[in-house]
């Protein structure tokens, strides 16, 4: 009999599927994946990428790199529709109630992302790598949204 290996955490096997989402990315910069999850329950995922329907980065190029923009700035340049952004906006489409929910996210959101996600009322996001964007803290702190930050290993798959 196979020695099966540890069971994963609640925690870890959600951030393990933001890994996964964040596999279809089509970003040049940076793979980002998103599950928002309530109840032990998964409601949508996201990845960050270009609007349905568009050219991707890897198709066309990535006008933020080109300009040789810092990480954390000018986010109004990036064709990608984040990844947090997009497991709302799957949220929305089909009619999935994500208020009181908790985000599992390979990267600490920006700013712009975290405005959203205080105004569809996350209440934790674990994330896996930080981000350099200190008004996304000072935003998230004021509104009592919790960042935790996941420092266990993500296992191979």
């Amino acid at each position: 009999m196979m020695k099966r290996e540890k069971r994963p955490s609640w925690d870890s096997y959600f951030m393990q599927l933001a890994h996964v989402a964040a596999g279809r990315s089509t970003c040049l910069r940076r793979q980002v994946g998103a599950v928002i999850v309530k109840d032990k329950q998964i409601l949508t995922t996201g990845y960050n990428g270009s609007p349905s329907g568009l050219q991707h980065c890897e198709q066309i190029g990535c006008l933020r790199q080109s300009l040789d923009v810092p990480s954390g700035e000018r986010h109004e340049i990036c064709r990608a529709v984040h990844a947090e952004q997009n497991a709302i906006v799957q949220a929305a489409k089909h009619g999935v109630a994500i208020t009181g929910a908790d985000l599992y996210v390979t990267h600490q959101p920006c700013v712009l992302c975290t405005k959203l996600l205080i105004n569809v009322g996350i209440i934790r996001v674990f994330y896996r790598y930080p981000y350099p964007d200190q008004l996304a803290l000072e935003m998230a702190k004021e509104a009592g949204l919790q960042l935790i930050h996941f420092e266990e290993d993500i296992p191979k798959l």
